[in-house]
């Protein structure tokens, strides 16, 4: 694996694999891997002949000075994961390399990014279609993986995409979880044994509900989910929203395969998201 710290080099060395006609896959990440990256290059590592992975943790979609701040960083053993997982080309720029000069853009999602995360976070998907496009343009891949997890971000970056007009098949990859269900999340690192132990009822109250999705009214489906985890162990759901899998609009009624449960949970000092499908 080759280490590279600046878009020239990165860009230098990819070129001259496209030269031999080689198919170029990419994995984004902010670092601080676990189970749930490792799948993506796992499944990248599959489909392509070169496997790009980037980290970097992109201050411009953090509204938060102090989640930014505590993101956890673990680059030495993030480079142990890739080399075994066959990552070819790891991206690992400054801050500067970047955005040499602040970024203006400013992308129209429609209603994607304004619900949801985009209530909770406003500009974070923003940063997100800036930090993306600025790595496409990069490194122009054939196919590029993101987690399910981010159920949302997902959505935002396919409709990039369709505007920006890139050449790139965007892969969703399942949710990986603990043993518990607990969705893989960097974030749980900073969760102390107690949340930990308690962090999985999110997981467990999403696969309940969809038992009870077809029989019960979505609003009081709704009101369940929230009072079960926020009785257990000090946590708060910020939203639960049961939605349109392809507008992300509030659902009015249950359709099988159509919906989607997406949760934003505040564990003490940890927010923690997941989904679920109906």
């Amino acid at each position: 694996m080759t280490t590279f710290e600046t878009r020239e080099a990165l860009t230098e060395a990819l070129s001259l694999h496209r030269a031999k006609g080689v198919s170029v896959g990419f994995v984004p990440t902010m670092g601080a891997l676990h189970k749930g990256h490792i799948s993506l290059v796992s499944r990248c590592r599959s489909e392509n002949e070169v496997v790009v992975v980037s980290i970097f943790v992109n201050p411009s979609q953090f509204n938060d000075k102090n989640d930014l701040a505590l993101y956890p960083r673990t680059f030495r053993s993030d480079v142990e994961k890739l080399q075994a997982a066959g990552c070819d080309f790891l991206f690992a720029p400054e801050v500067e390399e970047m955005y040499p000069e602040e970024d203006r853009r400013q992308f129209d999602f429609g209603m994607l990014d304004k619900v949801m995360e985009g209530v909770s976070r406003p500009g974070h998907f923003n940063g997100v279609a800036q930090i993306v496009s600025k790595l496409f343009d990069t490194i122009q891949p054939q196919k590029a993986y993101f987690g399910e997890k981010d159920f949302q971000q997902l959505a935002i970056i396919r409709r990039m995409v369709g505007m920006l007009h890139y050449p790139v098949e965007i892969v969703g990859c399942p949710i990986v979880r603990e043993a518990g269900g607990l969705a893989m999340s960097s974030r749980n690192t900073r969760l102390t044994e107690e949340q930990l132990r308690h962090a999985p009822v999110i997981a467990d109250t999403l696969f309940r509900s969809r038992q009870k999705i077809a029989h019960t009214p979505l609003e009081e489906l709704k009101r369940q989910v929230k009072d079960r985890i926020d009785n257990t162990g000090g946590m708060k759901v910020e939203y639960f929203e049961i939605v349109d899998r392809e507008t992300l609009q509030p659902a009015t009624g249950y359709r099988k395969n159509a919906l989607q449960g997406c949760i934003a949970v505040q564990v003490g000092a940890v927010r923690l998201i997941d989904n679920i499908s109906y």
